[in-house]
């Protein structure tokens, strides 16, 4: 039975990598083999990759070239990890996919979404994630929680009105595919974002909800 494929998604400062650890445990505590991966990244050429996006020596990379880096990242993790994990009945933990390309490289960077659609049929073919989970917060709390933990990376530098347009269009993506995602308050405390990820969880963990997917 092919495994299923959760994606973990949102701007800087909403508690992925926190959560991250808890919704992989809860799939465990209820059966499920899980492999976490992430994007970009994933595999040792993605890590690479990735390198290269997030160093702030590259911050004068063309809008293109940060599109095509990100996809040719993403097209060895789904050949490397994604597909083979699934394929044998795994359950897919993925910190951020797709959807992070059209928030930050479509709605921050302004790339037309017929390019990132044309790459996203291209690389992927079918395949997209069974749920999404989307950890929102205003931008202001967000960078303020991320700034607070480490030397920020290329992303984190921009100004902020980039990160209103990842979040806008973040939140558009899930306005239009309800039934993906959910959105998840994450400006709550953590057991009032963790009981809101328990309820989505439940929601994939019973087999009918893939009856009429």
């Amino acid at each position: 039975m092919r495994g299923r494929f959760i994606t973990v998604e949102g701007g800087e400062g909403v508690g992925k990598t926190t959560n991250l650890d808890y919704i992989r445990s809860a799939l465990e505590r209820a059966g499920k083999t899980v492999r976490v991966t992430r994007e970009p990244g994933g595999t040792p050429l993605g890590e690479r990759i990735r390198e290269l996006l997030l160093d702030p020596a590259h911050r004068g990379m063309a809008p293109d070239c940060e599109l095509l880096l990100v996809f040719a990242a993403r097209a060895q993790h789904l050949a490397q990890v994604i597909i083979p994990a699934l394929a044998a009945g795994e359950w897919v933990l993925c910190d951020r996919f797709t959807d992070a390309t059209y928030a930050y490289q479509g709605g921050g960077r302004g790339l037309p979404r017929r390019q990132i659609e044309a790459l996203e049929q291209l690389v992927q073919g079918d395949l997209r994630p069974d749920l999404t989970l989307l950890l929102d917060v205003p931008v202001d709390v967000g960078l303020a929680r991320a700034g607070a933990r480490s030397a920020l990376d290329r992303f984190e530098q921009e100004e902020a009105a980039f990160f209103e347009r990842v979040r806008a269009a973040y939140l558009a993506r899930a306005t239009a595919s309800p039934h993906r995602y959910t959105v998840i308050d994450a400006g709550r405390t953590l057991p009032e974002v963790q009981a809101q990820i328990d309820r989505a969880i439940s929601v994939i963990l019973d087999e009918k909800y893939f009856v009429t997917y």
